[in-house]
């Protein structure tokens, strides 16, 4: 498939996305949207085939994503309701899309990830950021609300967290992301692809069909109490393990060699 405002590339299990408008720092418009919600289908395809195990997203030149798009913005301020309920129905699709990935999605975050940038990196799985990254929940300074990524934002930082940088808008720094849970890793510039890296070679030894449960599990179990839980926990692990992938884990463990899908 090819793209007009993002970048692709397969090594092998592993797809590499990189927004590319550089000349915004890769600021969302309806065209970019609808871009990551056609590869967010395209690449759970190829995930469900067995075809790739893992996606890396990341950002060309200086910024991973500063938000939205003035111009597209502009273009809002002359929407009636039902046509900004449109709008922002389109970019709710994009963050479901990529937070419902049937594989992981890591996430190498520079420069600044604003808005929907900073959505972007809430729905991904991993999240590694260079030190000078600058992050913010900047919608209340221009009048309007984080209101599309805050489930996402919300599951990962939690009330807290949010009560603070939804209301104040404030802008905070990569440390503060990985304090919150925002993000998993703070790295110099020179590092940040190694520890991508490391996770991404991390991923590739487990079970890709155990991860992909993995992750609709937490989905899941995240909001219910333990006894509500029960029953879906010990129906999905009870699956796993006569499952094929769940019996070659088995057996390799057993046997003290390599599962048949470790790289």
């Amino acid at each position: 498939m090819t793209y007009q405002f993002l970048t692709t590339r397969r090594d092998g299990p592993v797809e590499y996305i990189t927004l590319n408008r550089p000349d915004v720092r890769n600021a969302l418009n309806l065209e970019l949207i609808a871009e990551l919600t056609a590869w967010a289908a395209a690449i759970a395809d190829a995930a469900r085939q067995q075809q790739v195990r893992v996606a890396v997203l990341a950002g060309a030149g200086s910024a991973f994503c500063a938000g939205g798009d003035a111009n597209w913005m502009a273009s809002a301020i002359g929407y009636t309701e039902a046509e900004n309920l449109r709008d922002a129905g389109t970019l709710a699709a994009m963050f479901s899309a990529l937070d419902e990935l049937p594989l992981p999605l890591v996430c190498r975050v520079h420069g600044a990830a604003l808005g929907g940038g900073a959505g972007l990196a809430a729905v991904s799985d991993i999240v590694v950021a260079e030190d000078r990254t600058t992050f913010g929940f900047t919608e209340v300074k221009l009048g309007i609300v984080a209101s599309t990524i805050s489930p996402f934002v919300l599951a990962k930082i939690g009330r807290s967290a949010a009560r603070e940088l939804f209301l104040t808008g404030t802008r905070f720094p990569a440390a503060r992301a990985r304090e919150i849970g925002l993000i998993h890793a703070v790295e110099s510039a020179p590092d940040v692809d190694a520890r991508v890296e490391t996770y991404v070679r991390e991923i590739l030894t487990g079970g890709p069909e155990a991860i992909a449960a993995s992750k609709a599990l937490i989905r899941q179990v995240w909001p219910k109490a333990p006894g509500d839980a029960a029953s879906t926990t010990a129906a999905l692990i009870a699956k796993r393990r006569v499952s094929p992938e769940g019996q070659e884990g088995l057996r390799a463990f057993l046997e003290k060699r390599k599962p048949s899908w470790s790289a």
